[in-house]
């Protein structure tokens, strides 16, 4: 049997309902979502190149690093001078990428969504 099936079906313990709850709430701001887009298309940025991507500061995006550091959601790495922040897994970015699908069926105004279409060749 498939084991994604399985996880379905199981109930998570409690503990791991709060957590999940705390990713959701950790993924909730729209600087931290467009983090993990960046990195899940760069793969590896410093915090300068990341702020440009994002839009914002880098001491701003410094902060959200170090929260989702914190979570374990990304990891660094030194390489002279500069620290590279890269997505610890694919968990992120596949979340990221679902609330993203659910938002194009909420303003899809009765529409196809985007992603329900499939690409020509």
């Amino acid at each position: 049997m498939h084991a994604d099936t399985n996880d379905a079906r199981r109930q998570p313990s409690w503990e791991c309902v709060d957590l999940a709850a705390e990713v959701l709430s950790l993924l909730s701001d729209p600087t931290r979502i467009r983090i993990v887009l960046a990195l899940h298309h760069d793969e590896e940025l410093p915090v300068n190149a990341l702020a440009e991507l994002v839009g914002k500061k880098p001491s701003g995006v410094s902060q959200h690093l170090a929260r989702l550091r914190m979570a374990r959601m990304v990891t660094t790495r030194q390489e002279g001078t500069s620290v590279l922040y890269r997505l610890t897994d694919e968990h992120a970015v596949a979340l990221v990428v679902e609330a993203i699908r659910q938002a194009e069926h909420a303003v899809a105004n009765g529409q196809i969504p985007p992603h329900h279409h499939t690409p020509r060749s």
